[in-house]
């Protein structure tokens, strides 16, 4: 059973779309230090989404794809033990720096009552 997309997109919410690419032989390394750091962020406080991918059409791949409800949480994460362990951590283990796209939604859903 698939799982919807959130459907969140409040003006103040923050989206990101992280992506790490491994070296060649560090990959099963690389993805159990972000199944690790999955587990721990979606315990953060203003957490709305924290999930990793493996991509399939490039080995060693990985993109998470995560979202805050403000900036403020964001950066309440960003310096997380588990957050600052986890990016000196994955230094060597990454065939280069990895990446951060801001993800802004198409149309925001209007609040439920």
């Amino acid at each position: 059973m698939s799982r919807p997309m959130p459907t969140h997109g409040r003006a103040t919410e923050v989206w990101l779309k992280p992506v790490f690419i491994a070296k060649a032989g560090r990959e099963a390394e690389l993805q159990e230090a972000l199944r690790s750091l999955q587990t721990l962020s979606r315990n953060d406080p203003g957490c709305l989404e924290y999930t990793v991918f493996s991509d399939e059409e490039r080995p060693g791949t990985f993109v998470l794809f995560e979202g805050w409800v403000s900036r403020e949480d964001l950066e309440a994460h960003n310096q997380e033990v588990h957050v600052t362990a986890f990016v000196e951590a994955v230094e060597p283990l990454l065939a280069k720096p990895f990446t951060v796209t801001p993800l802004v939604p198409l149309v925001i859903p209007p609040r439920t009552p």
